[in-house]
This record gives C-alpha cells, structure tokens and sequence, in this order.
C-alpha cells in the first residue's frame, strides 16, 4: 500500500483558502474515485472535493472550521501500489504543482512532451496558464472587444457620473389627447407629406416651452462658474443598429413649428441610422431627451450628457384605467399614461427646479390640443 496526499485545488486566482465545513467519510472508511469526502466553503462560494482515487481515508488532516489554504494537504488517503504514477516529475515541477494546488491526480492528467511523456517545466506552465485563462474566459463565453464608439460613449459616461451629482424625479402624464390627434392624423399626414407623424415633435415642443418658462435648465457649469444658454439646441439620444448610441441635435429647436419639428427629427434619426450624420451634428446641445419607450421602458434614470445638466427620458405609453375629474363630478376611464424620468445635476439644479420642469413638461403634455392642424 502507498499513501496520497489529497490537497486543497485552486478554486480560482483570487481564493487563497477554504473552512472546511464536514467531512462525509471517517477515517478507516473506503473510499471510491469519485466518492464525495468533504464539504468546504470560501468567501465566495461553498464548494465539495470528490476523491480522485480509489483507497481508504487514513487520515484527515483539518477538521470542520478550521481553514486549510490553496495547494495543502487535507488528508492522506491509502491506496495500492498500482494506483501511483509512474512518470517521473522533477523537482521543479513537483514543488510549481503544489504551489498552484495541482494534485497528483491531476498531474497524473497533464500531457507531457518529454521523454517517454515526462512533464516538463514548460508543460507545466502551459498547463497552468490555460488553467488559469480557462477561469478568466471560459469556453462558453466569447470574447467581444468594444468598437471605437462604444469606447467613446463608456468613457463619456462614467465622465459624466464623476462630474455630475445625478438626481432624477419622476411625474406621470396624461398623454391622451396627443395619442387620439396622432391616430387622427398620422395617415393623411403621411400621404400628404411622405413623413411619419412621430410623438417625439410633440414632447420636443412641450421640452422646449418648459425651458422657456424654467431657462436655468438649459445651463452648463465651467468651475465655478454657470453658463445660462441663450439658445436651445435639443439632443435625441438614438439607439443605432448595432447597439451603439448617438446624440443627433435639433439646434435652435424654438424656431420650428410642429411639422418643422416631424422633419427634422425624422430626417435626423433616419441619417443618424444610416451613420449620414455630419459631426457638427451631434455637438453643441443643451438639452437632451431620451425615448426608452421604444425600447418597452416606463421609466429610468439617464445619465446627463456632458456639459449639458439635465436630461429627460420618455416613457412607455400605457393604457390605465384613471380617475377623470370634471364639473360634473370623478369618473373612472381608460387614459393613456406616460412616465417621464428627468436627471439633473444636484451641484447646480436643486430638487424644486428639477422637479417643477418635469411637472411643466407634462403639463404641456396634458394641455396638448387634439385638434391641431399640421397639413
């Protein structure tokens, strides 16, 4: 009979030991390849050590609670003779294998390139820098690397989070009289002028008249100073094909009716989709509105596109049921509701202002007249 060494395997690059929690076999039990023999347990996950031989457990070297680390022996199992190695491994590669919590079972595994299939010191390596590359990326993973635009919004992003004290407030809104002028109109519209009837030039124009009403909105901070923007230049954060985001601006978006509004936006989007967009573009907006309704959402938490200080995502339309108080008393009936999330940054925008704009922008919202004409 001979002696093995069961030792701790490397659970990962970043555990170093292992509590052991209890042991399913005594000492002098027999014990099967494959046998559960103990259960332990790391800062991060419980796990269980199944034998690799067929023996006897001789000797348990740690009991329940005490720690063992990565690569020590935990018990010494009794197997035959015939069980043991027979390729020579040299010292090297012995003390790197205990090192690395590489039992003799799995040694016993590795494929050597030596003489009659000894395991060298770069079989070794390589072994264990597969083992190690395995952990980071798995097999069942791909690895995509990110395109310069992604890098660039990521980067944007997490600049933003870092400047910004981000708050962001949220109001309900009654959109169904904007709801039943698009059904009324959408199709003659479209006959008329080869354009969509899009709700995004309505939520455009009640942003727009809130700013006007509440123009410390459309502000910039430099230092310590604020930039009060005379012009109002509208961004529409727009989701492209391949998952990317672009920021198309409306500059001088005061300036335009109702249908100069449906044009542009759709000739911006359209372009913007088709990656037509020319870069002066998408720079210089002061305010920008984001439509996670098209994506399903009700309702988030935008982050600010910098050096702007608010932004404004649109909700999912839904139907309710609401509560509709006239002259003649409350009745209850089926409305079309919207959420509206409006982040702004706390250093410059307390939760007064921030809050009364989005209450201005719905109310615009609400007061919307379902019999205006665009032809």
């Amino acid at each position: 009979m001979a002696e093995y060494n069961l030792t701790l395997p490397s659970m990962g690059e970043s555990i170093a030991e292992a509590t052991i929690i209890r042991w399913l076999k005594k000492e002098g039990d027999s014990v099967k390849k494959e046998d559960l023999l103990v259960e332990i347990a790391t800062d991060k996950v419980d796990s269980e050590i199944y034998s690799p031989v067929n023996g006897i457990l001789k000797k348990k070297l740690f009991y329940p609670n005490e720690v063992a680390k990565v690569g020590s022996s935990i018990a010494i199992l009794e197997i035959e003779e015939k069980n043991i190695g027979t390729r020579f491994y040299s010292p090297f590669v012995r003390t790197l294998a205990h090192q690395e919590g590489i039992s003799f079972y799995e040694l016993e595994s590795i494929e050597g390139t030596g003489k009659k299939g000894r395991v060298t010191k770069k079989d070794i390596l390589k072994y264990i820098q597969n083992k190690k590359e395995n952990i980071l990326h798995p097999h069942n993973e791909e690895i995509i690397e990110m395109d310069r635009i992604r890098q660039i919004t990521a980067s944007h992003m997490i600049s933003s989070k870092n400047i910004s004290a981000h708050v962001t407030s949220f109001v309900e809104a009654d959109v169904t009289n904007i709801v039943k002028w698009r059904n009324k109109m959408k199709d003659i519209f479209q006959k008329n002028t080869g354009e969509k009837l899009t709700l995004m030039s309505v939520f455009v124009k009640c942003v727009v008249k809130a700013i006007k009403d509440l123009p410390m909105i459309n502000i910039s901070v430099h230092g310590t100073n604020i930039i009060k923007k005379k012009n109002i230049h509208i961004g529409l954060a727009t989701a492209l094909p391949n998952g990317n985001l672009i920021v198309p601006v409306i500059k001088h978006a005061d300036s335009y009716s109702l249908r100069g509004l449906i044009k542009i936006i759709n000739d911006l989007i359209r372009r913007a989709k088709s990656n037509q967009l020319k870069p002066e573009e998408t720079q210089g907006g002061t305010y920008t509105i984001s439509n996670i309704g098209s994506f399903g959402n009700i309702f988030g938490t935008p982050i600010i596109h910098q050096p702007q200080v608010a932004i404004m995502a649109i909700g999912l339309i839904q139907k309710k049921l609401s509560i509709i108080e006239t002259p003649k008393g409350d009745f209850i009936g089926i409305r079309h509701k919207i959420y509206l999330s409006h982040s702004y940054d706390h250093r410059v925008i307390n939760g007064e202002l921030g809050g009364e704009f989005a209450k201005k922008v719905a109310l615009y919202l609400e007061e919307f007249n379902c019999y205006t004409k665009i032809i």
